[in-house]
């Protein structure tokens, strides 16, 4: 979510004039989008946001904005009264207040209207900045914000604010206009993206949001996260089975595997209701691929009900499982009434134990792969190799001497890890051998 409103912030501030510096030190405005999903990455984002104030002191004309959820929805006089240096504050997906505050005066803002004339002709209200324009690949497309769920671990919807769809047809808008600049795939995000249209009375669902995209000229693919578990009906599976454009790759957090970790985090589902999910999956799309995601260390969490957590994924046997330490997050249910007393080193012994679960389990599932020939879409070349993703959303390497850009190709794989894979293009001599893993984890 962050990388689409940061690319949309880079739109507008070119709509008014601006250009991307290679450099912060560069710059003569700073935009500092932030993520506080977890305690390290809202520390990340104050560390950074530290080191900006030299240069804010040796160029008080630099402007500073600072965006997203440090900032939130709710008010932000402890961030102005903590950061005086800092001179915006724009909330999640908003640029609105940095153009606001970088078009005060008359001519400005008379620039600003003949620029928002010349991009309304457009089809779609995103213009991908200029560097990004022709190269991009696949692109974010948020389609509901905020969230109303209230997980006790999450800050989201204290951040981001209530669940709010986006219309139909301004989703549809946008796929049409990045789809005239090279974008071959789009992925709808959402926090609880299977919740599309149930903010709108009578208002349309996932299933025929994903039609109407799939019906656009020129798009290759389509992918959409992250769903909940609750949400995930049989309608949205068989829309998947049946449409070639949409991926069979599904992000279906579980979070754990104990019922009454489960219930104390308020995700309204057993450990079986997930099982039955996954067995759905399965079944009404043969051969999809599922991503989850894991907290290690809720408050009050044992060992017994660690092992089942374990337990369930030794069992399911998922492709990909995105792992956290449980950090306390301020305002939150957990953070009000619950004590977090698991150690941080047990924490630590938990990820550790799941992600060698994980790296042992995925290696084995790539590795079906070997000699299969798949279908890949390349995206950039990187250390000399080209990269792309198969249909199941792997993440697979070729060399080669062609611009393969944004193009579908067939491959054949020729090694495979629990991170990645390399492949040769169907046609080329199978001359290249594997070398050393490429990719590591996302945790």
């Amino acid at each position: 979510m962050n990388v689409a409103d940061s690319l949309r912030v880079a739109s507008a501030l070119e709509r008014i004039g601006y250009q991307s510096a290679p450099r912060a030190e560069d710059a003569d405005v700073i935009v500092l989008n932030t993520c506080v999903v977890r305690q390290s990455a809202e520390d990340k984002a104050y560390g950074r946001l530290h080191s900006l104030r030299p240069l804010k002191k040796q160029r008080p004309e630099l402007v500073i904005n600072l965006m997203g959820c440090l900032v939130g929805v709710k008010g932000h006089e402890r961030l102005k009264e903590r950061f005086p240096f800092v001179d915006v504050f724009s909330p999640p997906s908003d640029p609105g207040p940095l153009l606001t505050y970088l078009t005060q005066d008359e001519t400005r803002a008379k620039e600003l209207a003949l620029l928002e004339e010349r991009y309304a002709a457009m089809d779609g209200d995103l213009v991908l900045p200029l560097e990004e324009r022709g190269k991009l690949v696949t692109a974010h497309v948020p389609v509901v914000l905020g969230c109303s769920h209230a997980c006790t671990f999450c800050i989201i919807p204290y951040r981001r604010g209530v669940e709010r769809s986006r219309p139909l047809g301004e989703v549809v808008a946008e796929v049409r206009s990045l789809v005239a600049q090279g974008v071959k795939e789009v992925t709808l995000l959402g926090q609880i993206v299977d919740r599309y249209g149930k903010d709108i009375p009578d208002g349309p669902n996932l299933v025929s949001l994903l039609r109407a995209v799939h019906q656009v000229e020129g798009l290759e693919r389509i992918r959409f996260l992250t769903s909940h578990p609750n949400w995930i009906s049989d309608e949205l599976l068989d829309c998947v089975a049946e449409l070639p454009k949409v991926m069979p790759h599904l992000e279906v957090p579980v979070q754990a595997g104990d019922d009454q970790v489960l219930a104390n985090m308020r995700r309204g589902y057993t450990r079986d209701d997930y099982r039955r999910l996954v067995e759905r999956i399965r079944n009404r799309i043969p051969g999809a691929s599922i991503a989850t995601d894991i907290i290690v260390g809720f408050p009050g969490e044992t060992e017994a009900q660690f092992q089942r957590t374990y337990d369930l994924l030794e069992e399911l046997r998922l492709d990909v499982a995105h792992l956290a330490r449980y950090s306390v997050r301020p305002g939150t249910v957990a953070e009000r009434r619950m004590n977090d007393d698991v150690p941080e080193e047990e924490k630590w012994r938990r990820f550790r134990l799941l992600e060698e679960q994980q790296e042992r389990i995925a290696a084995e599932i790539n590795a079906r792969y070997l000699g299969e020939t798949v279908e890949v879409l390349f995206e950039e070349e990187a250390r000399g190799r080209w990269r792309g993703r198969t249909p199941t959303n792997k993440l697979v390497f070729v060399e080669s001497n062609e611009n393969l850009r944004g193009q579908v190709r067939k491959v054949v794989i020729t090694w495979s890890g629990p991170w990645s894979m390399q492949a040769r293009l169907i046609g080329q001599p199978a001359a290249i051998q594997p070398t050393e893993l490429i990719a590591a984890p996302f945790n």
